[in-house]
């Protein structure tokens, strides 16, 4: 037996793309083209972020002057009313003569030709979030019962992907400061994909593979631009053959989560690989995390103070911090400029940073800073 639809399939895409928002933009478009399916309109009005703190993001399908979401009686009434979803413009007046007498009716509703309405509002406890509109022309007429029965029904929809859009923006934000600070570290980070494609590069990291490739002297001379090195690359590939081999035979996960890949010819660089998977019964293939470590630089003199000046090399550049080391060592500026491959102004350049980042004023208190 031919089982009947749940969803109108005039609305199933809609909702798809509704449901598979990313951002602002793309929410918005969804929005448009799901109630312009449901509901007949003129045109349809979105706003977000009602928080003082925040700007308010309004979006109009047609031009619409500015204030309308926050202007009076609207305001007034869904005051009054919280945890309202639904309301028709007409309700906010005692009546239809004095909607189309009053200065909201004439600002907002006669330009566009308008003569009903109704606005759907969405919370967050006693937080609105977002507020939507649909405008309809007297012609299209008021939304009858069954067309409000349906907004009812498509409410919860909007209301489920306007949260997950709020989640991914957090997480997105987060994402974005971590990578910030990772940049920022001295130890060289990389992330590939199951498939090998980078993801994520901290600036170390690009130094890192153009000693690998080029060899400390040449790398030092030229911008960082080296690809990822095939020793590793390789390494990965054998990493990825053994977690296949491990899923067809239901063999325990152990032993192979990390392999550790030294330069065929400089063995004091290395990079130590890891499998990286969010549950044994996830649905995703893992990831590469990639760690990469100078062991050279660990046998230089200073080296027993290198972990207690972490915290204030980490907001340097790697050029930063190789002045920051020759001042410490008592190097002039041509010295440093000589040692380090660099001009006269550009030294002074990254001096003027290094004092900036550190909040420092003086060579002295950079050498106090980081012993």
């Amino acid at each position: 037996m031919k089982r009947e639809s749940l969803i109108d399939p005039v609305l199933e895409k809609p909702l798809l793309r509704l449901h598979g928002a990313m951002n602002v933009s793309s929410f918005w478009r969804a929005v448009q083209q799901l109630l312009s399916a449901a509901i007949p309109n003129r045109l349809v009005g979105m706003t977000l972020q009602h928080n003082p703190v925040l700007p308010i993001i309004t979006r109009w399908t047609l031009p619409m002057a500015d204030g309308f979401f926050t202007a009076e009686p609207l305001k007034s009434y869904v005051a009054g009313r919280l945890r309202k979803r639904f309301v028709r413009i007409g309700e906010c007046f005692s009546n239809r003569t004095g909607l189309t007498r009053s200065a909201f009716y004439r600002r907002y509703m006669a330009p566009q030709r308008c003569r009903h309405g109704v606005v759907l509002f969405f919370w967050k406890n006693q937080r609105l979030i977002c507020v939507t509109a649909i405008m309809r022309t007297g012609t299209q007429g008021d939304l009858l019962r069954a067309e409000m029965n349906l907004l009812r029904q498509l409410y919860p929809q909007l209301l489920t992907a306007l949260r997950r859009l709020r989640s991914l923006e957090r997480e997105h934000l987060a994402r974005m400061a971590f990578e910030e600070f990772l940049g920022r570290l001295p130890l060289p980070t990389m992330l590939l994909r199951w498939n090998l494609k980078l993801i994520y590069q901290n600036r170390a990291a690009r130094d890192f593979c153009a000693v690998w490739e080029k060899g400390p002297e040449e790398a030092r001379l030229i911008k960082a631009s080296s690809p990822i090195p095939s020793e590793i690359l390789d390494r990965c590939r054998l990493l990825k053959q053994k977690w296949t081999d491990t899923q067809r035979t239901n063999a325990p996960r152990t032993g192979f989560k990390e392999e550790r890949v030294h330069h065929p010819r400089s063995p004091h660089l290395r990079a130590t690989l890891r499998l990286k998977q969010l549950s044994s019964c996830g649905v995703a293939q893992p990831h590469f995390l990639i760690a990469c470590e100078n062991l050279g630089r660990q046998v230089a003199p200073r080296t027993e103070s290198a972990s207690s000046r972490l915290p204030h090399l980490a907001q340097l550049t790697s050029r930063e911090q190789e002045v920051a080391r020759l001042v410490c060592d008592g190097r002039s500026n041509q010295e440093i400029a000589d040692e380090a491959c660099l001009s006269l102004p550009m030294v002074k350049k990254h001096l003027h940073a290094i004092f900036r980042k550190l909040e420092v004023s003086s060579r002295s208190r950079l050498g106090a800073l980081m012993r």
